[in-house]
């Protein structure tokens, strides 16, 4: 079976999976999404890790109310591990996965018990074996180009097939640099969508109910990863005073800046990002005109 192609992940993507890799850890959560915070939290101590738990099953519950009567196959591109999969198998849903890492492949693999279908692969290079009624992007459309995305969701759906994406979007396309900058320019967006034939069919901004998982994130690595790597940088600057010293310089060179940032999360993404759930649907004529046979 060949395998596939490496893929060049930036690394505003990469700091932004460190973060939510973070966030699985803390949480045990069979899902890998920032989730949907219903009620808001009034104040700090709302923000537990068993709330965050309860917001990412809202935020399946809530962005699955999206998906339109009659739909049965779908595709979940940049699956993660296998949450939103298992949801829609369990609601008797046709769904596969699709990723082109090997360690969310393994633990996709298990949270399914194996009876959803994965593939491993870039979506870009997915061959087209048969159409779908809708194609999910929950916190993955960041991995591919607008254009990408666009086409090759057309490529693959049903004509009158749905495009189903839930993830931060730049409202500010003069931000490009940071650590949300691999995220889409709404406008991009919208233009690559529109040409590939689709209109929008409902949206929904929901950067409120999001936005406390960010809080969240930053508070506990104020409370507890601040005080780790003073508390490392202790020991090794008693133990062993040269390696802390070089590590001291490598810190102040690379990382300082980007805790810096870090724990400015939550101000860019008000200032910068918005959060939305979007609809959109495929022509069946643009469809049928972009199809091989027609």
């Amino acid at each position: 079976m060949p395998q596939p192609k490496p893929i060049y992940i930036s690394p505003a993507t990469r700091y932004q999976n460190a973060a939510l890799n973070y966030y699985l850890e803390l949480t045990g959560s069979p899902y890998l999404h920032y989730g949907y915070w219903e009620p808001l939290p009034v104040c700090q101590n709302d923000l537990t890790i068993a709330k965050l738990r309860t917001a990412q099953e809202a935020y399946t519950v809530k962005l699955f109310s999206f998906i339109p009567a009659g739909t049965n196959t779908v595709l979940d591109v940049g699956c993660g591990i296998g949450g939103n999969a298992a949801y829609l198998k369990e609601r008797g849903f046709t769904v596969e996965g699709l990723a082109p890492d090997p360690f969310q492949q393994q633990m996709f693999v298990e949270r399914t018990n194996g009876q959803v279908p994965f593939h491993l692969t870039r979506f870009e290079d997915f061959p087209q074996n048969h159409s779908y009624d809708l194609i999910l992007f929950s916190e993955s459309s960041q991995y591919m180009a607008a254009d990408d995305l666009a086409q090759g969701a057309a490529r693959l759906l049903n004509g009158g097939g749905y495009l189903l994406l839930a993830d931060m979007i730049r409202t500010d396309g003069k931000y490009n640099e940071g650590i949300f900058s691999n995220c889409h320019v709404s406008s991009v967006l919208h233009d690559a969508l529109t040409q590939a034939g689709f209109s929008l069919v409902k949206t929904e901004d929901i950067s409120a109910q999001v936005a406390p998982t960010i809080d969240l994130g930053i508070a506990n690595f104020r409370t507890f990863g601040l005080s780790t790597i003073k508390y490392i940088a202790n020991l090794l600057a008693i133990a062993v005073p040269p390696i802390y010293h070089f590590l001291r310089w490598i810190f102040n060179r690379w990382v300082k800046n980007l805790i810096v940032e870090g724990l400015e999360a939550r101000k860019i993404f008000d200032k910068h990002l918005c959060y939305q759930i979007q609809l959109w649907q495929l022509s069946k004529k643009d469809h049928e005109n972009s199809s091989p046979t027609a």
